[in-house]
């Protein structure tokens, strides 16, 4: 399972990407898998993990360099781990990670790829050219329907643990938009239709690029009056504490969003989601049950005074219904048999495994500071045009434990010699099937 770079698993703030891969890794344990997790910064999953760097590069999100590096960084042990552990599958939930795919090829490991982002404009023409060896994976049915031709094997919605979320039914005096703070999010309509509905509006989010600083200056601090709050970055015990009180959670996007996570966080605590149509809005709210899904901004203040009557255990219900952490687990799981029982691998080889030491001191030098960003692989909607994991065992296991003709087990040219090569196998475990 390849995350990442940027932040620890799961995040303490910012990181919807990151959370998520954390449950699923969590969910895949729990259902029998052995998951080793490459990444950086500090392990809280129940995976095996191996990071990549000294420490996340958090400070470093938005620049393509880390990006890059983490996928030669994964690539590297990614053979390490095929010959020394073997591999069922390759889980990619990074941009750059995907390119490494002619590696995973040549260890007869099938590549399985989830798309967290837009896939139209640039996004889209990244996952055509690659090609059909890139079995990708929508996290809604809105986000596959925007780009049918691509190599889709399944779509899983996004999900969490739903025992670690509060639930209350007793609500506090204001609603709250939680978010980046750009103009495809528009916290500015939130203010406008909290004002509107009479209730104060908290502001939590990441405001820290200076496009985000820009946006906030021209449309956002004008509108600001006392009665609001700029709260700032939420780490998760304090975004758990406002999703919990607040009367409703206010979404107004105004771009494709592929998902939406605070969606099912605000509704798993109870809190109702008042929306504008847009991505998976629609999927992920039951209009007029966890929420509304509003046509115009100017239906948002309505909305938002409608949606206080509604029932927060319903609202809890829905979540662990259909997004609960076990329908992850038991999605990527389907996917994985799938994926792994059809692949057929262009052709079988060895792969020289590269020494890994320690980092030259030059290496270890103080990078030149830069502001936070949303790195390649979490591109916003402002660059787009409108609205519009684990391994088991031996690379053969899920298909029975034995080699697919012609194929040859993986072996470390560079460290053995050439009759020892021949002997060495990959060690055998159970696999998906046999579990």
């Amino acid at each position: 399972m390849v995350v990442p770079p940027y932040f620890d698993i799961p995040p303490k703030a910012y990181g919807g990407v990151e959370a998520v891969v954390a449950d699923l890794v969590d969910a895949l344990v729990e259902r029998g898998h052995r998951v080793t997790l490459l990444g950086a910064g500090v392990n809280g999953t129940k995976g095996e993990f191996q990071s990549l760097w000294d420490r996340a590069q958090s400070e470093r999100l938005g620049d393509p360099f880390p990006e890059v590096v983490h996928a030669l960084k994964a690539r590297r042990a990614l053979e390490r781990l095929a010959v020394t552990e073997g591999l069922d599958l390759v889980h990619d939930h990074t941009f750059a990670g995907p390119l490494n795919m002619p590696v995973s090829r040549e260890l007869g490991v099938p590549t399985v790829v989830t798309v967290h982002g837009p896939v139209y404009g640039d996004p889209y023409l990244y996952y055509s050219e690659l090609g059909p060896d890139a079995h990708l994976v929508a996290i809604s049915d809105r986000q596959q329907s925007l780009a049918p031709d691509l190599n889709w094997v399944g779509r899983v919605h996004n999900a969490l643990r739903v025992q670690d979320w509060p639930f209350r039914t007793d609500k506090d005096d204001y609603a709250l938009f939680l978010g980046r703070f750009t103009a495809d999010k528009a916290p500015h309509l939130a203010l406008e239709a909290a004002h509107a509905a009479g209730l104060p509006l908290i502001l939590a989010g990441k405001c820290a690029e200076p496009p985000e600083l820009r946006y906030f200056e021209s449309a956002v601090r004008p509108l600001l009056t006392e009665r609001d709050q700029m709260f700032g970055m939420a780490d998760a015990a304090a975004k758990r504490e406002l999703l919990s009180r607040a009367r409703c959670l206010v979404f107004p996007v105004q771009w494709e969003e592929p998902f939406g996570m605070v969606m099912i966080e605000a509704m798993v605590c109870g809190t109702p989601v008042v929306a504008l149509r847009g991505g998976a809005v629609a999927e992920v709210i039951v209009d007029g049950v966890t929420g509304r899904v509003c046509d115009d901004p100017a239906e948002l203040p309505a909305a938002i005074a409608e949606v206080q009557g509604y029932d927060p255990h319903a609202m809890r219900k829905h979540v662990e219904s259909n997004f609960g952490a076990d329908t992850l687990g038991r999605g990527y799981e389907e996917i994985y048999r799938r994926v792994v029982r059809e692949y057929r691998p262009r052709r079988a080889g060895r792969i020289t495994v590269h020494a890994w030491g320690a980092a030259p001191a030059h290496q270890n030098l103080a990078l030149p500071g830069r502001a936070a960003g949303t790195g390649p692989g979490r591109a916003t909607a402002s660059t787009m045009p409108g609205r519009v994991p684990s391994h088991t065992g031996h690379p053969d296991a899920l298909t029975g434990g034995e080699l697919a003709p012609g194929r040859k087990p993986v072996s470390d040219s560079g460290s053995t010699s050439k009759a020892a090569s021949r002997r060495r196998r990959v060690p055998r475990r159970k696999g998906l099937h046999e579990q």
